[in-house]
């Protein structure tokens, strides 16, 4: 009977204590601020996606002539200077084509797709690409990306400055209200989607070019790295 209502009286002062810590918690005053922080720097890598498409009344003549224009492809890429390990393929299809003729389906013709994309470590190097790719046989350019080797130094720069905007801010809310900033409870990391900039030339059919046509010109612009951070912090 004694060890019972001692056991009891344990739980009951635990719960208590549990409690009161609790509600210390929330009654500390506390200040939440967002921070954030861009940087931008000149890429270094580009990244070219392009495709080859051929049609065929049959599935073997549409893999045939695609696989001879692909190889026209890399002929020209190969004469640019470009070694084999920066063209990765990224997509590869056959499918046949069908119209409708009074309501019916009229089978049409079989198109080969063979997607494929370029790594470049010479940004300035992306129009003469594009250029020979199409003057081998490319059909499609669908998009071109550039980017950062070391993007992941300056995503932590980015964010050890979006913390320090975060702080200030929540220095500036206390001094305001005529308090100060006892010490940080929490950081949460936001992590904004990349963004990169999108080159005018992105998508489409393309023809070849004629020998006395102007090279196909790309600018490169800026990478932006963001960062966004939340700062929870206790005042007094």
């Amino acid at each position: 009977m004694f060890r019972t209502a001692a056991v009891l009286i344990v739980s009951m002062l635990a719960v208590s204590s549990v409690s009161a810590q609790d509600a210390g918690a929330l009654s500390i005053p506390t200040i939440v601020t967002t921070g954030e922080a861009v940087i931008r720097r000149a890429p270094d890598q580009a990244f070219v996606t392009l495709a080859v498409e051929t049609r065929a009344k049959s599935p073997r003549d549409a893999q045939r002539m695609n696989a001879d224009t692909m190889a026209g492809v890399q002929q020209k890429l190969t004469a640019a200077g470009l070694s084999k390990d920066v063209v990765r393929t990224t997509g590869y299809s056959i499918n046949q084509e069908f119209d409708y003729t009074n309501g019916r389906r009229v089978p049409g013709d079989y198109v080969a797709h063979n997607g494929f994309e370029v790594r470049l470590d010479a940004v300035d190097r992306v129009g003469e690409v594009i250029d020979a790719a199409v003057s081998g046989g490319a059909t499609n350019v669908t998009g071109i990306r550039f980017d950062l080797k070391d993007r992941v130094t300056v995503e932590r720069a980015a964010l050890r400055q979006a913390v320090e905007d975060a702080r200030a801010r929540a220095d500036a809310l206390a001094a305001g209200a005529r308090r100060t900033v006892d010490r940080v409870l929490r950081i949460d990391d936001s992590r904004p989607m990349p963004r990169v900039p999108s080159p005018a030339i992105m998508a489409g059919m393309v023809a070849s070019p004629s020998p006395a046509s102007a090279p196909t010109s790309i600018d490169s612009g800026f990478v932006e790295v963001h960062a966004q951070v939340v700062l929870t912090v206790a005042i007094r």
